[in-house]
């Protein structure tokens, strides 16, 4: 999506991402979301590699500063599910 998309700067305001949860999007909008991904996946690996609990990683905060954009404490999916499914997967 990234490759496809064009920047704000380069033509008539950019490309506009429609997900299919949440507002519109901008080409930067999914760089920056692919960048939380990819930091608090190696967070995440990094703190199971030192053989950490699921628990352990939660109560370490790896999206903490995510969380004021990212996050929510409530709902159909939150950082706890998020968190958990990365554990899962990299585990």
């Amino acid at each position: 999506m990234i490759e496809i998309a064009v920047p704000e700067f380069n033509q008539q305001g950019g490309t506009l991402i429609i997900p299919g949860h949440g507002r519109l999007a901008s080409e930067s909008d999914v760089v920056e979301y692919r960048d939380m991904v990819t930091i608090i996946r190696d967070r995440v690996q990094l703190m199971i590699n030192e053989g950490m609990s699921f628990e352990e990683i939660l109560a370490a905060q790896p999206s903490l500063e995510y969380d004021g954009i990212y996050g929510h404490d409530s709902g159909e999916w939150t950082t706890r599910m998020f968190l958990e499914a990365v554990y899962e997967e990299l585990r």
